[in-house]
C-alpha cells in the first residue's frame, strides 16, 4: 500500500535535501546532470526578494529570475496576501459554465493598461498557452493558414509554440511540426513583405526583443512590420510573454516603438510568482470574428484558465507594479546597468557588445582580435561552441554568489533578467563582479583550464550518483 503524503510542512523540514535525488530518479536526470556540471547544485532553502538562499545560509543574487517570472522578487508579502485573501474567500471557482468576477476585473485592468486596438483577454495557464491561442485565434479570424515568425525566437515548447521556435536545439526529434509556420530574419522587413505578399498570412508573431539572445530590433523594424501586416489583412501579434509587464521600463515593451497589436501575449510575471498564469490580450475584430456565434462560444477555452488563485496573484501584482513604482524604476536601474556595464566593450577583447533595455540585459562575447589568444578560443569553440560564455557564469556563481544564464544554446552570450524591485547596490555589485571576472579571463589558457577543471569536477558528481 503506497504511504500517505505527509503535510507540507513536514516535507520541507525533513526532505530538504532531497529535491536533487528525487529528480534523478522521478523527474529528469539529465537536468540533474546539468546543474552539477555546472556547479549550481544547490539545495535551495527559501527566496526573498532578490536573492535565493541555500541550506547553509548562504545568499545568491538572483539575476536569472526563474526565466524573468520573479520580477518582483520572491515571496512579495502583498502577493501572498492577495493569494490568502482569495482563498479564504472560499469563491465559487470555475464554474465552468459561469464566470468569475476576479478573472473579469483582471481582464479589464490588463485591457484598460494596453494600447487601443486591445479590448478583450483570453486565459491561459502559461505563455505557450497563450502563443497557442494566438495560432488558433489568428487563423479562425482571417481564414488563412499561415504563420510567420522571426529566426532564433522562442514562443514556448508545446507543439504549436515549438513550430515557432528558431532554434533548432528546442525542435529537433519532436516533428512533424504546425504546418505553414514559416520563419523570416528578425529585423529584415524585405523578407517578412515577400511572406505577406502571398496573401495567405495569418499572423505575423514576434518578440519586441528576442529573449533568447535580447535581440533588438532596428529602430523603424517593429512599426514597418506592423504596417506591413495591415496592408496585407495579416494579424500582428505581439509576444511580451518575457518582456512585458514592466521589465524593459515601459509596462508593455511594444510602448517603446509605438505599437498597436492585434494581440499581446503575456504570462511570467503576471503570476507574481506563484502560480501559472497566461494572458492573450485580443482586438474586438479577433474576439467578434472567432466567438461569432452562441454555438461558437466554447470553441477556445482551458479548463483551468482564469481561476480565481491566478487572476487574485495577477491583481496583486499589478498592484504592486503600480505602487512601488516597479516600471519606471526597471527604466532607471537598467540604465544604470548599461552605464556601468558597457565600458567593458572597450576595456576587454573578449567582450563584443553590451546590450538591453530596462532590466533586460546581455553580454556577448568573441574571439580576441589576434595571437595565442584567439588560436585557444577558437580551438575550444571548434570542440564546444558557446563554452566561452560559462567563463562568466561559472565564476559569477562561484566566486561571487551570482546566478545568471547562458542566453543560448551555443551562444556566447550570457543574460541577466533581474528582479524589477533589485537595489542600486546590486546593480553595482554584478558590474563590479563581471569586472572582474573578465579581468580573470585576459589569460584565456589559464581561464579555460580552470573552467574544465571545475567543470569536469561537476560532471564527476553528476556521473556518482
Amino acid at each position: 500500500m503506497t504511504d500517505v503524503p505527509p503535510p507540507i510542512a513536514e516535507i520541507l523540514e525533513t526532505r530538504a535535501n532531497d529535491a536533487l535525488s528525487l529528480n534523478d530518479r522521478y523527474l529528469n536526470p539529465q537536468l540533474g546532470r546539468i546543474v552539477r556540471t555546472l556547479g549550481v547544485d544547490r539545495n535551495w532553502q527559501r527566496g526573498e526578494g532578490s536573492y535565493l538562499i541555500d541550506e547553509h545560509g548562504e545568499r545568491y543574487l538572483d539575476l536569472l529570475s526563474g526565466y524573468g517570472v520573479f520580477a518582483l522578487g520572491r515571496n512579495h508579502p502583498d502577493v501572498r496576501a492577495g493569494m490568502k485573501e482569495a482563498l479564504d474567500a472560499q469563491s465559487a471557482n470555475l464554474p465552468q459554465l459561469g464566470v468569475s468576477v476576479l478573472t473579469g476585473v483582471l481582464a479589464e485592468q490588463l485591457v484598460t493598461r494596453a494600447p487601443s486596438r486591445i479590448t478583450a483577454m483570453v486565459t491561459a495557464n502559461s505563455g505557450t498557452e497563450a502563443v497557442e491561442a494566438a495560432i488558433k485565434l489568428a487563423r479562425a479570424a482571417t481564414g488563412r493558414p499561415r504563420i510567420i515568425y522571426a529566426e532564433h525566437a522562442f514562443h514556448g515548447l508545446t507543439l504549436g509554440s515549438l513550430s515557432l521556435n528558431g532554434n533548432a536545439e528546442f525542435r529537433d526529434g519532436f516533428g512533424p511540426l504546425l504546418a505553414d509556420c514559416s520563419a523570416v530574419p528578425f529585423g529584415d522587413l524585405p523578407s517578412l513583405e515577400r511572406e505577406l505578399a502571398s496573401g495567405d498570412v495569418a499572423a505575423f508573431i514576434v518578440e519586441p526583443i528576442q529573449g533568447k539572445g535580447v535581440n533588438l530590433p532596428p529602430p523603424q523594424y517593429l512599426g514597418a512590420a506592423q504596417a506591413a501586416c495591415r496592408a496585407s489583412g495579416a494579424l500582428f501579434v505581439c509576444d511580451e510573454v518575457q518582456s512585458g509587464l514592466g521589465r524593459t521600463g515601459r509596462f508593455l515593451a511594444l510602448e517603446h516603438w509605438g505599437l498597436d497589436p492585434d494581440m499581446i501575449c503575456l504570462a511570467k510575471v503576471l503570476s507574481g510568482g506563484f502560480v501559472p498564469v497566461g494572458a492573450l490580450l485580443i482586438s474586438s475584430q479577433v474576439r467578434d470574428r472567432v466567438f461569432d456565434a452562441m454555438e461558437r462560444g466554447v470553441r477556445h477555452g482551458s479548463t483551468f484558465g482564469g481561476n480565481d488563485l491566478a487572476a487574485a496573484a495577477g491583481l496583486a501584482t499589478l498592484r504592486v507594479i503600480d505602487n512601488e513604482g516597479l516600471v519606471e524604476r526597471a527604466e532607471r536601474m537598467g540604465a544604470l546597468l548599461l552605464e556601468l556595464t558597457q565600458p567593458l566593450v572597450e576595456r576587454y577583447a573578449i567582450v563584443r557588445e553590451v546590450r538591453g533595455l530596462g532590466l533586460m540585459w546581455a553580454i556577448e562575447l568573441g574571439a580576441p582580435p589576434r595571437g595565442a589568444n584567439r588560436r585557444v578560443w577558437e580551438g575550444v569553440e571548434r570542440r564546444q561552441p558557446g563554452l566561452a560564455a560559462q567563463l562568466l557564469t561559472v565564476p559569477l556563481f562561484r566566486r561571487h554568489r551570482i546566478f545568471c544564464q547562458v542566453a543560448g544554446h551555443r551562444m556566447n552570450v550570457v543574460k541577466a533578467l533581474p528582479p524589477l524591485i533589485i537595489e542600486e547596490e546590486d546593480i553595482h555589485r554584478f558590474a563590479a563582479a563581471l569586472d572582474d571576472v573578465l579581468a580573470r579571463t585576459e589569460r584565456l589558457p589559464r581561464a579555460f583550464a580552470g573552467l574544465a577543471w571545475q567543470m569536469a569536477r561537476g560532471s564527476a558528481r553528476a556521473r556518482s550518483r
